[in-house]
């Protein structure tokens, strides 16, 4: 790693060590819906009050609730109606994470492409987290694709940072050093701060440790071999990762050497979940 890199990483590390690295907070229509989701008394109307307020959220909730993956009957028109079908706890977790895409906007060109790029390829990663969670494990598709949206979450406060210092905007590949260096650390301090589930809370700073030893699939486990899909054929360096050494196949019960044939005949549904976070 080259000087600015390490005085920049330096200068991070001091920061979180310190508390004064600012973390991003979360949009206040997310702090309201978890406080919905975390009250056994709410009920579909108080959660519908919020959402309502918010026209883009309440048009893309109605269009995941007729979303082929959860195989509609008829279609459905309105908020209320949505709800109904989805539930208050998975209505909770995705509205969290369409609320999180607004965060990752910036004033710089450069930065703002950057955030978009980063929400676009988690969006990828969480609807292929949603399939996978769905035919490979007995947990929530709900919390599973709230997982794929996270897992780059600390990627924000190191871009704010890099907006407000020009010097590491203009070497790219320094700032992707420093990025990969500590966006999974900051990540577990920002879903801590968040107060986020403890099955999510390491999401950051897990789903590449390829070579965790568990009795059973956690949501890293789904966030790993998703991210791994979502990069096969790229030239990106996860594309280059030796699937024999990724344990979280065998969690899942997917032979890594099969990993494409038996992912192929899951594309469409693929497919599908990755539109309901664009």
């Amino acid at each position: 790693m080259n000087q600015i890199a390490n005085t920049v990483l330096q200068g991070l590390l001091e920061a979180i060590k310190s508390d004064s690295l600012v973390l991003p907070t979360l949009p206040e229509v997310a702090l309201q819906i978890r406080e919905i989701a975390e009250d056994p008394e709410a009920d579909l109307d108080q959660l519908a009050a919020v959402i309502v307020n918010d026209a883009g959220m309440t048009a893309r909730i109605i269009k995941i609730a007729n979303s082929p993956l959860l195989r509609a009957p008829k279609q459905i028109e309105d908020l209320k109606m949505a709800l109904m079908r989805l539930g208050i706890e998975y209505t909770c977790n995705i509205a969290t994470g369409l609320a999180m895409e607004q965060m990752f906007q910036a004033t710089s060109d450069i930065v703002d492409k950057r955030l978009r790029d980063t929400w676009s390829r988690s969006g990828e990663i969480a609807g292929i987290s949603h399939v996978l969670c769905k035919h490979f494990t007995n947990l929530r598709p709900d919390q599973a694709t709230l997982a794929g949206l996270i897992h780059r979450i600390g990627v924000l406060p190191i871009l704010t940072y890099a907006e407000e210092n020009p010097s590491l905007l203009r070497d790219s590949f320094t700032l992707d050093k420093v990025i990969e260096a500590l966006h999974s650390r900051i990540g577990d301090q920002i879903l801590e701060k968040w107060e986020f589930p403890e099955a999510l809370r390491k999401i950051p700073s897990q789903y590449k440790q390829f070579e965790r030893q568990l009795d059973s699939p956690d949501y890293a486990d789904i966030v790993t071999v998703a991210m791994l899909q979502s990069y096969m054929g790229t030239s990106h360096p996860m594309a280059q990762v030796d699937y024999a050494t990724v344990t979280a196949f065998g969690r899942l019960g997917l032979n890594p050497d099969m990993q494409e044939e038996q992912i192929e005949d899951l594309s469409d549904e693929m497919e599908a979940a990755m539109q309901l976070l664009s």
